[in-house]
């Protein structure tokens, strides 16, 4: 371990006789360190050398706790060496919660959890005011399309090396350009961008929220879809229904006056199409750049939402064939 952060954890604890130990991160830059103290035990998080009056990471964990959010707490940091030392929140993750229940309803309990915090972000943390990163930023068509042509440029394209005619291309962007612009319509709330069931901890009965920075205004579906069509966890659709009436009741005194189920369930299966490709993109993308296969596992399945979900938009079959002709659905992608 570098010299700098050494120094960092001596000063932050006044002692220098901790244990650091390395922990498995997430998919971006950033690396964890688990810090042991006396019985006690912290985070660190190390990136780049940032502002803390604008790093979104800051910026968004000081305005999810001001609206009530679950969030860790951050204990020093140092921004010119980009170190943070926060509250550990320990390894009990929702997807570990839902992976070692004897059945799904033995998980429903926590998964309400995760909505009640979802609920304080969609709706408590827009309508308190601030100066948070996450009203500059905001999921619009352009956005939009940018995720989902990086689903195309990496699995379809990338991964599968399907080779499009130029009618066939063109139609996919008159398909996609219409999905996102109808997406971009909708009223936008913070949406936390990455709310799964890896990003949830469970700390002491608490649901904590982790991997925020991103945050930035979007309609409440996306994060819905993130959380119900986890790639990482096979919800059945019974515990999805019982989830998504709970977070709508949770939701009723936020929503609009004209609000229309009819429409809210239409949008919630568009962005359904949106977000599910989006996150295909990703997993292809960590193989692609740099031969990580961890995450080709989750393609399948996560393909399957997508067009389970385009059989609901009968002018968009166009894209469920390429996907069929592509053999994107019939790849063993744990072969590659």
């Amino acid at each position: 371990m570098e010299e700098f952060i050494q120094s960092f954890l001596k000063h932050s604890l006044k002692s220098d006789d901790f244990k650091v130990y390395s922990l498995a991160g997430d998919a971006s830059n950033r690396r964890y360190y688990r810090v042991i103290l006396d019985h006690q035990s912290w985070v660190l998080m190390r990136w780049e050398p940032f502002d803390p009056d604008n790093y979104p990471f800051l910026s968004v964990l000081k305005h999810f706790a001001k609206s009530g959010v679950n969030v860790p707490e951050v204990v020093f940091m140092s921004p010119n060496e980009g170190l943070v030392l926060l509250e550990d929140l320990g390894d009990l993750t929702l997807e570990r919660k839902f992976l070692e229940s004897q059945s799904q309803e033995n998980s429903v309990e926590f998964y309400k959890m995760a909505v009640d915090e979802i609920v304080k972000i969609h709706h408590k943390a827009t309508a308190t005011p601030g100066n948070c990163t996450a009203f500059n930023i905001k999921f619009d068509t352009e956005k939009f399309l940018w995720e989902m042509n990086y689903g195309k440029d990496n699995l379809i394209e990338g991964v599968l090396k399907f080779k499009f005619s130029e009618s066939s291309a063109k139609e996919l962007q008159r398909i996609f350009t219409e999905i996102c612009t109808r997406l971009d319509r909708e009223p936008k709330k913070i949406a936390h961008r990455d709310y799964h069931s890896r990003n949830l901890m469970i700390k002491l009965d608490e649901m904590k929220v982790i991997d925020f920075q991103d945050a930035r205004l979007g309609p409440i579906q996306y994060d819905l879809v993130s959380l119900f069509k986890d790639s990482y966890v096979d919800m059945n659709s019974e515990m999805t229904k019982y989830l998504m009436e709970y977070y709508l009741e949770s939701s009723k005194e936020f929503l609009p006056k004209d609000f229309s189920r009819a429409h809210f369930d239409e949008i919630y299966e568009l962005q359904s199409i949106q977000r599910c490709f989006k996150a295909c993109g990703s997993f292809a993308s960590f193989y692609n750049l740099r031969n990580d296969k961890r995450y080709l596992k989750y393609l399948s399945g996560t393909l399957r939402r997508v067009l389970k979900s385009l059989t609901e938009f009968p002018d968009y079959k166009p894209f469920a064939d390429i996907l069929i002709d592509s053999g994107a659905l019939e790849r063993k992608y744990e072969l590659l």
